[in-house]
């Protein structure tokens, strides 16, 4: 039903591209005519130019599991209160980016910062193509600010980590032994208000092994939604199943294209997008070279630029 609904609103796109398209055809004829339609001309012009644009980003998302719902996980870099801070940051930006597209956004689990920020937080982000179009963020995120908890007013660098998953269903067979897997529980707690159930049992499960290429890996997943632990469990069981698959879509990758980039752009020290709110304003992906000054723009959602130059370049570097 997800794919047919997708199909249709492919099919419901070109239709309203079409329709405008029409539309500027009888403007224009109006324009030679003699009648003074510029402005209403110009007005569906940009329409015209803002679904087309549109309707390529969703056309690129045609990848095995693009269509799929997406885990993001937020965890802080070196530096303590100030990442934390950062860390809170970007799970409020892809909140808001999400928000803006009518995805429904789930916190999974929010652990409280020292003082501020988040220690760790994990969303689910449901609707269209949400891993296809979030796959483009995953990575170490950079930012550059004066900070404002230094007295001293000076300029600091922080670090975070953003690591995108689709979630899997029946139709992926994730096998993992059992005895790998260490269950912990802990209480729950988080932001407060609508952001998580202040007094239900969490779980964590941690799974140490091997992926299919010989790397040990240790993969973390928790989960502080439901309102019973054997549901808390169960849920983290598909986050950690859905964490390990992405990791090993990542080890094929790398082999299909014999480059090193897609897991190198999940470990510390090789920052895939820098955000300078100081000396000036500025937000640059170092992939794609794509930039703009529009910072708060861009931390309060407007993201898709940035993912629609990551599509691009990824679909143009593809092998046919």
């Amino acid at each position: 039903m997800r794919e047919l609904d997708y199909e249709k609103s492919l099919v419901n796109s070109w239709d309203e591209l079409n329709e405008l398209r029409e539309s500027i055809l009888v403007y224009k004829q109006f324009l030679e005519e003699g009648e003074d339609v510029s402005d209403d001309i110009q007005v569906e012009i940009a329409k015209f130019r803002e679904k087309l644009s549109d309707l390529e980003l969703q056309n690129m998302l045609s990848g095995t599991d693009d269509h799929r719902d997406a885990i993001v996980t937020f965890n802080p870099g070196a530096g303590g209160t100030e990442s934390q801070d950062w860390a809170e940051m970007l799970f409020r930006m892809y909140t808001r980016w999400a928000e803006k597209k009518g995805y429904k956004v789930s916190v999974v689990e929010y652990q409280d910062g020292d003082v501020a920020g988040l220690k760790s937080a994990t969303i689910e982000v449901s609707g269209p193509n949400a891993y296809g179009y979030l796959k483009s963020e995953s990575g170490v995120h950079r930012l550059v600010r004066i900070s404002p908890f230094d007295s001293n007013a000076r300029r600091h660098t922080s670090f975070s980590s953003v690591f995108v998953s689709p979630i899997i269903d029946d139709t992926i067979e994730v096998d993992i032994n059992e005895s790998d897997v260490e269950l912990q529980r802990f209480h729950a707690s988080g932001a407060g208000g609508q952001n998580v159930n202040k007094v239900e049992t969490g779980v964590r499960l941690i799974w140490t092994g091997k992926l299919s290429d010989g790397t040990q890996e240790r993969v973390v997943a928790e989960c502080q939604q439901e309102r019973s632990q054997l549901q808390n469990r169960e849920k983290a069981m598909v986050l950690l199943k859905s964490k390990i698959y992405e990791l090993e879509k990542n080890i094929k990758e790398r082999e299909k294209q014999k480059l090193e980039e897609t897991k190198g752009s999940n470990e510390w020290g090789s920052q895939i997008r820098s955000y300078v709110f100081h000396p000036y304003n500025m937000v640059k992906d170092h992939r794609t070279n794509q930039e703009t000054g529009d910072v708060q723009g861009v931390m309060d959602g407007s993201l898709d630029e940035f993912m629609k130059a990551y599509l691009l370049a990824n679909t143009a570097g593809s092998p046919a």
